[in-house]
């Protein structure tokens, strides 16, 4: 088959969808297949892409998701590109594009924190009908956990029979960091002493208020209050001013020393700062997969985390320190528990390590080539 694959997400900073989409035209070419692809990609991916197969082409589409271009421009390129299959690996899809298709789903996360970059009711109609549409057409659906095909059910109504649930992987290089790498991130980062570690954006869903809340409270309440306990909040990820009160409730809460916001940071950086955490923190209220968790997992790290939507599916009944997000003092005595006792600590570490095995990039790829046969036999 000739199969188009929309990687217009595909992006160097190997986050969410990005990852996916990089991962994904990373293996499909290992499969033996006879398939051809053929993807889609913006202008600085395409100018710098190098096809690791004969059986691989990229074509130009810089036409930006949620726009005019992506409706009429990216239809026009589809409609040359004489595809048997297209893959689109988001939402984001011209809504007149007819061919044969499937989509995958990552999560639902609009519909229930459409957040403040959504605040008018045209642009909440806008995502309503692209998310309709588009399942509503293709010939089946990838999700990413058995927790998005649920939402997919109730909130969509596509039936069960077109979804199949497609895990991502996790990069297995991490938590091959040397200590001497490691204790150099840490000295260039200012990270002397213990931390616990959240890597993300600052939206509602991800809850960042409420664990900085949790990790005061937590602070306050160890044995002999604040100043006794040597250890750090750290927070990756681009500072984003739709959200003031993150910054707003550090300096309200008075911990500018105790909570560092090191900023978007290099893959080998964050393969270090996940490596030197003593533990991750995962307080989403929704997440339609969860990437970070299960790399800390790899990183060798406990995991505390929220158990709602995916989490727990995806991390494991028993692979993580679980909490109701909604609940700041049941996040700070998760904290507390964890630094205090030494054998929960190592038997989280163990486990997550057997847990997190089967999430493989190259499993993902096949179960995908499965899937387009499927669809499109």
């Amino acid at each position: 088959m000739r199969i188009g694959i929309d990687a217009r997400m595909y992006a160097g900073d190997f986050t969410g969808i990005g990852r996916y989409t990089y991962e994904l035209i990373r293996h499909l070419p290992t499969l033996k297949d006879s398939n051809e692809y053929v993807v889609f990609l913006r202008a600085r991916e395409y100018e710098h892409f190098q096809p690791a197969s004969p059986r691989i082409t990229k074509v130009l589409a810089d036409y930006r998701h949620y726009s005019f271009g992506e409706q009429i421009g990216f239809l026009r390129v589809l409609n040359r590109a004489n595809l048997d299959l297209m893959h689109f690996t988001h939402f984001n899809a011209p809504i007149f594009y007819r061919r044969p298709y499937v989509v995958t789903i990552h999560d639902l996360t609009l519909s229930f924190f459409p957040g403040k970059k959504m605040t008018r009711l045209f642009h909440r109609l806008a995502y309503q009908f692209a998310l309709r549409n588009v399942v509503f057409h293709a010939r089946a659906i990838i999700a990413v956990s058995k927790n998005t095909q649920k939402d997919l059910e109730r909130l969509v109504h596509v039936p069960a029979s077109k979804i199949q649930v497609i895990y991502h992987g996790i990069d297995p290089s991490f938590g091959q960091v040397t200590p001497s790498s490691i204790n150099d991130v840490k000295q260039r980062y200012g990270l002397l002493t213990p931390y616990f570690l959240y890597t993300g954006v600052w939206r509602d869903h991800k809850n960042v208020v409420g664990m900085i809340k949790a990790f005061d409270l937590f602070l306050k309440n160890s044995p002999e209050g604040a100043e006794t306990f040597p250890g750090l909040l750290v927070m990756t990820g681009k500072e984003d001013p739709f959200y003031p009160e993150v910054k707003q409730t550090i300096q309200t809460l008075g911990l500018e020393n105790r909570v560092r916001l090191v900023g978007l940071v290099p893959e080998e950086d964050l393969k270090a700062l996940y490596q030197g955490a003593f533990a991750y923190i995962s307080p989403s209220f929704y997440e339609g997969f969860g990437f970070s968790p299960l790399e800390a997992m790899q990183s060798g790290i406990p995991v505390l985390a929220s158990a709602t939507s995916s989490i727990p599916e995806v991390c494991g009944a028993d692979n993580a320190l679980y909490f109701d997000p909604h609940d700041v003092p049941a996040i700070a005595q998760r904290m507390k528990e964890i630094t205090t006792d030494p054998t929960l600590r190592y038997t989280l570490i163990e486990r997550g390590k057997r847990h997190v095995q089967p999430f493989r990039w190259e499993s993902m790829a096949r179960a995908t080539f499965a899937f387009y046969s499927k669809a499109c036999p």
